[in-house]
């Protein structure tokens, strides 16, 4: 493997992040800070606790999956995108490297971008609400295993995608409804039974609910199924990668 190319395509991605501080670091937390005095005030002060947590702080894992699993996708789509759309493809594909160093190298840089995101947010949330972490390593894994798995995924999306607006179609307009009908912000226990059913249909209330119990040991689903889940998507976007490179499938526009 040649981890010189590796680098190479980490470093420039990684570069491109500390031009566009404000887009890429700034935006993303203060948008965290204003769900905090949104939900954690005007909420919160109609729901005081929920199975014995203080409101503010049940709702720090649902917002920092919220922002993992967005910026996670749209780091690495965009990664893969703009050199399609600018033609340096090109240069890439007639380089001496393998498809999967260039997969490591973007969704590499992708996955630490989040990563850093997510460690800022935790920094942010405990400004506003006390917060305790039960199983640190726990938390860690899930962190890691989410920035991977979506930075893999927007890897996915950022080759099929041939515009800008479907660069942001499945970010916007199935990510996130996802996440906030995935319990980020409540417990499914709170709902009607049919719908608690409903919600076991979503894929992200197992993320949401794991990474909740690396917190306050407090899950809507058992944590064994939460890291089956993670691990089968990304097995599944691992065999979705391989089948484009396979494939050739839409590599260059």
């Amino acid at each position: 493997m040649n981890f010189y190319a590796i680098q190479s395509i980490y470093r420039f991605e990684m570069a491109r992040t500390f031009r566009t501080l404000l887009q890429s670091i700034a935006s993303p937390v203060l948008s965290t800070s204003l769900y905090f005095i949104v939900f954690g005030s005007a909420i919160g002060s109609r729901i005081q606790e929920i199975d014995g947590i203080h409101y503010g702080s049940f709702i720090v894992p649902g917002l920092v999956m919220l922002s993992l699993l967005t910026e996670s996708i749209s780091n690495a789509s965009f990664g893969i995108y703009f050199p399609k759309f600018n033609g340096t493809i090109y240069e890439i594909l007639s380089a001496p490297v393998t498809m999967w160093e260039v997969v490591i190298g973007y969704v590499g840089a992708a996955a630490t971008k989040s990563l850093m995101l997510g460690i800022l947010m935790l920094i942010t949330a405990s400004f506003f609400v006390p917060i305790r972490i039960d199983h640190p390593f726990l938390m860690v894994f899930f962190l890691v295993l989410t920035c991977i798995s979506f930075s893999l995924f927007g890897f996915v999306i950022g080759i099929w995608a041939d515009s800008f607006e479907k660069l942001q179609m499945i970010p916007m307009l199935v990510i996130t409804p996802l996440v906030f009908l995935g319990g980020s912000f409540y417990s499914i226990q709170m709902l009607p039974s049919f719908w608690q059913k409903i919600s076991m249909f979503n894929p992200v209330l197992y993320l949401v609910s794991g990474f909740r119990y690396s917190f306050f040991e407090r899950a809507d689903v058992a944590l064994s199924v939460s890291i089956t889940m993670i691990l089968v998507f990304l097995s599944l976007c691992l065999f979705v990668t391989w089948l484009i490179f396979r494939t050739g499938y839409k590599i260059k526009n």
